[in-house]
């Protein structure tokens, strides 16, 4: 099990907090040090079955700045989050290829 992990998350921090209390095996991706990679956050984006605009984080300034009214394709929105990856929307947890976003932290029931 994976998650893209932002310590300074509170929803993060209860969702890492709830995968541990299950007794998890968990691979920690601290995303805002080490961003995925295009390929990676396509196969994310494949894994949680949405959009990729779904996943961005819409209430960043980075966003309403730069980004608030465009319209791109879901490449183009990916390769934004690769290059700004305060825009993922956090935390996502995969598991056996599936993904959910943790938010609530209680999404990530499935997996258990």
């Amino acid at each position: 099990m994976k998650i893209f992990h932002n310590p300074r998350c509170t929803k993060s921090r209860q969702t890492l907090q709830l995968l541990q209390e299950k007794g998890a095996e968990v691979e920690i991706v601290e995303y805002l040090k080490t961003p995925p990679t295009v390929a990676e956050l396509t196969e994310v984006v494949k894994q949680l079955g949405i959009p990729a605009e779904k996943l961005l984080r819409k209430t960043e300034a980075i966003f309403k700045e730069q980004f608030k009214g465009q319209s791109h394709t879901d490449a183009e929105w990916i390769q934004i989050m690769v290059d700004h990856p305060k825009l993922i929307e956090r935390p996502i947890v995969i598991k056996d290829g599936k993904a959910v976003i943790g938010r609530p932290p209680e999404n990530v029931a499935v997996f258990f």
